[in-house]
């Protein structure tokens, strides 16, 4: 699954801390999103969603 986490935190100023401490995970979680070595849990995917005002589609791109 891809993601655009990495642009959206650039689009906002945040770090990857920054994010990871907003939706409560360790900055490794946030690390393998970015990778694309991770699938968050419906509930992460849903808080970051939230974090960057956006549908989880518009964050997390389904193949």
């Amino acid at each position: 699954m891809k993601n655009r986490i990495k642009e959206l935190r650039a689009r906002d100023s945040l770090t990857q801390m920054d994010l990871a401490k907003m939706a409560y995970v360790r900055p490794k979680t946030i690390v393998f999103l970015e990778k694309g070595k991770y699938n968050p849990s419906l509930k992460l995917a849903y808080d970051i969603s939230q974090i960057f005002k956006l549908s989880i589609e518009e964050v997390f791109l389904f193949d």
